[in-house]
């Protein structure tokens, strides 16, 4: 399974939350902003990790999930997601 990096840039993200119709795992957060949450998703278990300070929400998966965290990329209009498979 690949691990991957998810990347919310906070200073481009405008809530417009198409990410969360592709991905359960994003979730608004108490800013008003998208956020991840790797238990939010009501079918899969999933973990991850997720560091979020006030830049950037950073979660890292180790699953075979990345295709759904790339349309919930690809769907952000404002290219505040980015996701990044990391090497071993």
């Amino acid at each position: 399974m690949p691990r991957y990096e998810v990347t919310i840039e906070k200073d481009a993200c405008d809530g417009i939350f198409a990410c969360l119709t592709r991905d359960p795992r994003f979730v608004e957060g108490e800013n008003g902003l998208a956020t991840i949450d790797p238990g939010a998703d009501p079918v899969y278990d999933c973990e991850g990790e997720v560091t979020n300070n006030a830049e950037r929400v950073v979660a890292t998966f180790d699953d075979d999930r990345i295709d759904e965290a790339q349309q919930a990329a690809a769907a952000c209009p404002t290219d505040a997601i980015v996701v990044r498979e990391m090497g071993e």
